[in-house]
């Protein structure tokens, strides 16, 4: 366990790692999509396809990756994600044929799992200790900066591309990482790593957490309101404007989310801090369903959408928090490298291929409107699965 200053130091680093891998590897990509398919000739479908890949690997390689965490700590792991990322990105912007572009997002798929938030939440999470309150101050904080992610790259990445092409910008973004991220994590994650599972009193407890019904339960209840999250996300501007609106003012509308995910992120130590852990979960996945729903049945006007687009970008903000804080609050931070990996997992796999999914139900179903009432409903049920997540009242 580290001291408040150095953890303070820890987090800024993990800040400014986690927007920078966050924008070069993930919101890159939907800027240089179009020009990649105008370049090559390939589909975008099949484009896309190859950067799900790299999301769907991520989640599998997450597993393994957690297990590293536990057993040798941080800053192997998360320098030899950086490290990784590097080639792997000049493969996407090097590569000749598809099975070599589809290849390499494998790769960076790999070094997402070493990256991305999993790893940075452990790596707070194990350094923070068992103080419910300091993981929750420091893991809002890196998703507080990292949200901003897409912020800062989408139009550095659109600026890069008009003058130097998608190939040239993904170098450039290469090298980015390089320069940012491997020495930020070499040097700045150069801390002692003590596993607690010599010093946790829940280490015991936590053993065997992945093999019995509150885990399992945990897991299909987050991967439901993730998928229902990111499948709503993709999909708001068609149902929008399947409903009527401009797309200018669907746009706005989408992007009002953009605040309120960064405002829900910045109110949940408070609200953690005040309310109990089931009720607050059954809380923010109730929220998503009610907002998922009346999509479907308000068409207008524009600020009472962009309200409830506000509303449920909170509820998406805190459901990454309550996502990386729900294994040490039901089971304490013995492990949670290995617990947290499996958890993630079925998440991130649900979140790669909601998008798709979203579209293809709303095609199934006859429309947008009813595809979203549908999400609403496996956010409900998630809801209710809820209070089965737990093997004792917690305490908080």
């Amino acid at each position: 366990m580290l001291g408040d200053g150095a953890l303070r130091r820890v987090v800024s680093v993990l800040c400014v790692t986690e927007i920078v891998s966050w924008g070069v590897l993930y919101y890159a990509f939907p800027v240089l999509a179009a020009g990649i398919v105008a370049d090559t000739g390939w589909s975008l479908p099949s484009v896309v396809a190859a950067f799900s890949a790299g999301q769907v690997t991520a989640a599998v390689a997450g597993i393994p990756v957690g297990r590293a965490m536990d057993a040798i700590g941080p800053r192997v792991v998360m320098t030899s994600g950086s490290v990784l990322a590097v080639p792997a990105t000049c493969g996407i912007a090097l590569a000749p044929t598809y099975a070599t572009f589809l290849l390499a997002w494998v790769v960076a798929g790999v070094a997402m799992s070493g990256v991305l938030y999993a790893p940075s939440f452990a790596a707070v999470t194990g350094w923070a200790g068992p103080d419910h309150l300091r993981r929750v101050r420091g893991l809002t904080a890196i998703t507080l900066v990292a949200g901003l992610a897409s912020t800062v790259f989408a139009p550095l990445t659109a600026a890069l591309a008009d003058p130097l092409g998608w190939r040239a910008t993904y170098l450039v973004l290469a090298v980015v990482l390089l320069v940012v991220t491997v020495p930020a994590h070499a040097v700045g994650l150069r801390h002692g790593w003590a596993p607690e599972r010599l010093t946790d009193p829940s280490a015991r407890a936590a053993d065997d957490a992945a093999r019995r019904r509150p885990f399992l339960v945990l897991a299909v209840a987050f991967g439901l309101v993730s998928f229902t999250v990111y499948a709503v996300l993709v999909n708001l501007v068609p149902l929008l404007v399947e409903r009527g609106v401009g797309l200018d003012a669907a746009a706005v509308v989408l992007g009002v989310g953009g605040v309120g995910q960064v405002t829900g992120r910045l109110f949940y130590a408070r609200l953690a801090a005040r309310t109990r852990l089931v009720p607050r979960t059954c809380a923010v996945f109730g929220l998503v369903a009610v907002t998922t729903l009346s999509f479907t049945v308000v068409s207008g006007p524009v600020a009472v959408l962009a309200l409830i687009s506000f509303v449920a970008g909170a509820a998406r903000g805190v459901e990454t928090l309550l996502q990386a804080t729900a294994v040490g609050d039901r089971w304490g931070v013995a492990d949670f490298g290995r617990h947290h990996g499996l958890l993630t997992a079925p998440v991130m796999l649900a979140a790669a291929v909601a998008p798709w999914a979203g579209a293809a139900l709303a095609g199934l179903v006859g429309g947008y409107a009813t595809a979203f009432a549908a999400l609403a409903t496996l956010s409900v049920v998630a809801c209710v699965l809820v209070p089965l997540t737990v093997e004792r009242t917690p305490s908080r």
